[in-house]
């Protein structure tokens, strides 16, 4: 699509524009996207019987491990990879027009938080520095730039160090932003409790076999009382996409304009879900305009109907259930 069309994305201020942006994309993706439109037309639907965007199929997040999910003939700028155990297969997202991420993760922040400006960016993220291809550490890493702080930047272990930064940002009066996945957090919050009054600490998520699991009320209380803070930020984002959705605190995610979750039956993946019963994940992302933006996710969760929407698990197997079309 054109840069004009993209930017109508970033616009949209009502349901009305998003439910035309929905069918306007849906059409598009299925013209210039063959695994997307193979797929729809397996389930018999196409632009042509499609008329709301509840109609719309949403591709099951498996498709990125074996196929090249992209609806454009750019090249390729840029290849995020998920992370995962040794010897898995991997999701690739092929990115064809990076400043469309940008665009959506720049104009994301700034919707729940304000001016990145406004902000010194601190990042404890080492096991997705640790490997290539992240695009949590791309968005990081471009709004600790924005930030254009001089103290922003990246910590791998050096928790010292940073509890060091963050006691002369707290002296300081410093509006600060420390981003961090669960594991280290939980290092940092155990090895340095720390009062902080003018610091926002926002978990990303991830264990991934460093420690034990903890349910994300869990993970929370704890950051909770080691940083007598009085509410813990989450950011719910995954490589396949290129939106995140914001939780400003009681793990209660919301999404910018542009981007939409609601549910599916377990069994059923082309059945949605009711408000507020749990179900599996789907997200449409209009910012993934050149990929797919109608995903299904295999988390777990449930859709309040203000929109809003809680991340309660995954499923139990890696393959959304129900789901025999994946031979593409």
């Amino acid at each position: 699509m054109e840069l004009n069309n993209i930017q109508s994305i970033f616009s949209i201020s009502n349901s009305d524009e998003f439910e035309a942006q929905c069918l306007k994309i849906f059409s598009f993706q299925f013209a210039h996207n063959s695994v997307y439109k193979s797929y729809c037309e397996l389930l018999s639907k196409t632009p042509r019987n499609v008329s709301h965007s509840s109609e719309i199929p949403f591709l099951p997040i498996e498709f990125f491990k074996s196929k090249k999910i992209v609806s454009s003939s750019k090249q390729v700028e840029a290849i995020f990879e998920s992370s995962g155990t040794t010897g898995s297969t991997t999701s690739k997202h092929y990115i064809t027009d990076l400043n469309v991420y940008k665009e959506s993760y720049t104009r994301g922040f700034t919707h729940f938080f304000g001016s990145i400006k406004e902000y010194c960016i601190l990042a404890l993220l080492p096991s997705y520095l640790e490997r290539k291809g992240s695009s949590l550490v791309f968005m990081v890493d471009d709004l600790v730039n924005q930030s254009q702080h001089p103290d922003s930047g990246f910590y791998l272990y050096d928790l010292k160090q940073l509890h060091e930064k963050l006691i002369q940002l707290e002296e300081k009066g410093t509006k600060t932003l420390l981003i961090g996945v669960s594991f280290a957090l939980l290092d940092l919050v155990e090895q340095y409790p720390t009062k902080l009054e003018h610091t926002k600490i926002m978990e990303t998520g991830g264990m991934k076999g460093r420690r034990k699991e903890l349910i994300r009320e869990e993970l929370h209380q704890k950051l909770l009382e080691g940083f007598s803070v009085d509410r813990i930020y989450s950011e719910y984002g995954m490589t396949e996409l290129l939106s995140q959705a914001y939780s400003l605190g009681n793990g209660i995610f919301n999404c910018p304009p542009w981007m939409r979750v609601m549910t599916r039956d377990t069994e059923d993946p082309l059945s949605p879900q009711e408000y507020g019963k749990t179900g599996g994940i789907n997200i449409i992302d209009l910012a993934n305009i050149h990929s797919c933006s109608f995903i299904a996710t295999q988390d777990l969760g449930k859709v309040n109907k203000d929109g809003s929407f809680e991340v309660l698990g995954r499923f139990d197997h890696s393959d959304v259930r129900g789901c025999n079309l994946m031979a593409l």
